[in-house]
């Protein structure tokens, strides 16, 4: 660093005197990067910091007030503007391919038929929202592979997500759109694309592939050390999910490297720290569904410790809460008041375990009937989503409805399966 920091303060002195020889190609390389990938999103990256620094970089180059791709970037951040009479509040991106996964996972698990029109509508949007782009991600993946995937939003083709990409497809497997043939290519594409991120440490990242060199975090720009993308336990657990879904086994390389990472990643007490969700109940109730999807036999040890862990933290109501300041200090894991989505997740993660008759599980589903709205819906104040953790966190609105209703349908699920086994 201190080597670097002398040629930077060389370059400043020579800049003084005017000669900067590098200077303005790098500023044109820069423009033409951020102005290609204008192109196919919702915005530079469709999220709103980087939107609002690529308008303040085109105002920086000269850019006048009504040139085209000012007024676009205007028209994106405008999209983000949600304006009362007493405020504008800013939502940092949009998450219709992500929320729509969520719900008709949920809507398929309560029992709404694949045929239903809406359901058929939303299996229509999904499939058409496959990345058939070789985006960025190419870079640290050189996999010769079909482009495959999705976005968060609905529409950023330079970075699809794994996170998302598995959760369509959870979804999908349980419905119908209208073009069948193209709903299997895009599942089997997407499928095959999703294997080919798995880091050399056995788990999955969001973006990219083994992309952990530490030393970017150590640069002065990176304020918040969100430079990187490391592999994390709740995403291993959702493709692992995903790949007993599909019928993979524990015998199955890629299956065998994912267990192994999840299982170094459990922490001391049993639980799991979860990267794009709040938190430990988050990353817990993932693993736990991940392993069970692969028939893993729960009755180990380790996964006990896990399961013990969930219901020493139960809360008197019968549900479950953790606040944001968990991720500060991990001594305030699991703690919080109770939540309608945390508690969704605690109640998947014991139904892991196979056993309705859980006191715990219980009063967890209790919980949940007892705190629905007349209309259907659940209250919901707290902060549930990570954006970086320290730093930046998400409410998603409707986190609230779907994850208590596939929670539902879940213990449904096991409640008849332990009926069916004692017949």
């Amino acid at each position: 660093f201190l080597a670097m920091d002398k040629v930077n303060k060389l370059a400043e002195k020579f800049a003084q005197w005017g000669i900067h020889p590098f200077r303005r190609q790098a500023l044109r390389k820069s423009e033409d990067w951020m102005l290609e990938r204008f192109e196919g999103a919702d915005g530079l990256g469709a999220i709103w910091p980087s939107m609002l620094n690529s308008l303040i970089a085109m105002k920086a180059m000269g850019y006048e007030d009504d040139h085209p791709q000012v007024l676009r970037a205007e028209r994106e951040l405008k999209k983000l503007e949600h304006e009362t009479e007493t405020e504008v509040r800013i939502e940092p991106c949009l998450s219709p391919v992500w929320d729509t996964a969520i719900a008709c996972a949920a809507l398929s698990a309560s029992g709404v038929a694949p045929a239903n029109p809406i359901m058929r509508k939303a299996a229509d949007y999904l499939v058409s929202k496959e990345i058939r782009f070789r985006g960025d991600w190419k870079y640290k993946n050189e996999a010769d592979i079909e482009p495959s995937g999705w976005a968060f939003e609905h529409e950023n083709k330079w970075s699809p997500d794994v996170d998302d990409s598995a959760m369509v497809m959870l979804a999908l497997r349980r419905m119908q759109s209208s073009d069948k043939k193209a709903q299997q290519a895009c599942l089997k594409r997407g499928l095959e694309w999703l294997l080919t991120f798995q880091c050399k440490g056995g788990g999955w990242a969001a973006f990219d592939k083994d992309c952990t060199k530490s030393i970017m975090e150590k640069v002065p720009f990176a304020d918040h050390n969100a430079m990187l993308d490391p592999e994390c336990a709740d995403i291993t657990a959702r493709i692992l999910e995903l790949l007993g879904a599909e019928g993979l086994t524990l015998e199955h390389p890629q299956v065998k490297l994912g267990v192994q990472y999840l299982r170094s990643q459990q922490e001391e007490d049993g639980s799991w720290y979860g990267r794009w969700g709040v938190n430990y109940l988050y990353g817990t109730w993932l693993a736990l569904r991940g392993l069970r999807a692969l028939k893993m036999d729960m009755h180990q040890p380790w996964l006990q410790k896990a399961k013990d862990w969930l219901e020493s933290v139960q809360l008197i109501d019968g549900g479950w809460g953790e606040r944001c300041n968990s991720y500060e200090d991990p001594v305030l894991k699991g703690q919080g008041p109770s939540t309608a989505s945390q508690t969704a997740w605690a109640v998947m993660g014991l139904c892991a375990f196979g056993d309705p008759g859980l006191p715990s599980l219980h009063r967890g589903i209790q919980y949940l009937i007892d705190m629905q709205s007349n209309d259907g819906s659940w209250p919901e104040e707290e902060t549930t989503g990570t954006g970086f953790p320290l730093v930046f966190y998400l409410k998603y609105d409707m986190y609230r409805n779907s994850w208590p209703l596939l929670a539902l349908a879940t213990y449904q699920d096991l409640v008849k399966a332990k009926a069916n086994a004692s017949l």
